[in-house]
């Protein structure tokens, strides 16, 4: 992470930087993120990951007043350019002061919501490919959190953390019916037949603005593309498996489990990836 944040109109020092610890975002984690990327110091599909965000925020009761998508946008950008961030990554956050909580200050103070941001270099992928597991933890959708980017992150955190203890790079998360929903911090896609597949939001996916993305470039070129609901037997029979992120952009999978796939210059996440790498050059 760079040295330097952005905290409700102010740049500071990460070391020193505050927010109120009696609130509903430290207590409850009453709050939303995301992450964007950042290419030639711009940031990629912020209209998109800002509609997303504060829809997120809505879902939870945060209160945007005053947050928009040019204002933040343009925070974004300062803090980019303070930073020198030509190549990387932003997060921005929602941090809630209150909500219907059981533990609450006193004296409230006039702020609703902090708006934090942070910059990083972009994730590093080895260039032999990801290696993907299953992870023994499962994905809730009877949760209310469900499909929401939110604080509470600890879940897909301790399964990253599982998988990274067995020397895999991530993990595939099943929900409590055994249907395929993502990787820990990332979307999944697999190819079969010429057809790519990736599970449908139902399942408890987070409708990833990369994912989105990914999406309307295989419409764009003709690649067969469904949206469905699939047991882990779908993906074990895949010819193909790629990842999906701001952080990762499009990531090919080389090893799922014990299966071994080559990277191919004409499979499906490579041309993806050179049709995402297209979009960053002309946004």
């Amino acid at each position: 992470m760079h040295p330097v944040i952005y905290l409700n109109k102010v740049m500071l020092e990460a070391t020193k930087a505050r927010v109120a610890p009696v609130s509903s975002a430290m207590l409850y984690g009453r709050g939303v993120f995301t992450t964007v990327a950042i290419y030639n110091g711009k940031p990629f599909l912020w209209s998109q990951h800002w509609e997303r965000l504060k829809d997120h925020a809505e879902r939870l009761n945060i209160d945007c007043a005053g947050a928009n998508e040019r204002n933040v946008g343009e925070a974004v950008r300062k803090l980019v350019a303070v930073n020198q961030v030509k190549d990387g990554r932003a997060r921005v956050i929602l941090l809630a002061r209150s909500g219907r909580d059981v533990w609450r200050a006193q004296k409230e103070s006039t702020r609703k919501t902090d708006l934090l941001i942070m910059t990083s270099e972009a994730q590093k992928i080895s260039r032999a490919g990801l290696s993907l597991a299953v992870s023994p933890y499962r994905s809730n959708t009877f949760s209310p959190l469900a499909g929401i980017k939110s604080l509470n992150y600890l879940d897909q955190v301790l399964a990253w953390e599982e998988a990274q203890a067995r020397e895999f790079d991530e993990a595939v998360m099943l929900n409590e019916r055994g249907e395929i929903v993502s990787a820990t911090m990332a979307n999944i896609f697999w190819v079969k037949e010429g057809t790519i597949h990736t599970p449908a939001l139902s399942t408890g996916a987070l409708a990833g603005v990369t994912r989105g993305a990914v999406i309307e470039l295989a419409a764009k070129n003709f690649i067969p593309l469904i949206e469905g609901v699939y047991e882990l037997a779908d993906l074990t029979e895949a010819e193909e498996i790629f990842l999906t992120s701001a952080s990762y952009g499009v990531a090919p999978v080389t090893t799922f489990d014990f299966r071994q796939y080559s990277l191919a210059a004409e499979s499906a996440s490579s041309r993806l990836a050179a049709g995402l790498k297209k979009l960053t050059s002309e946004t």
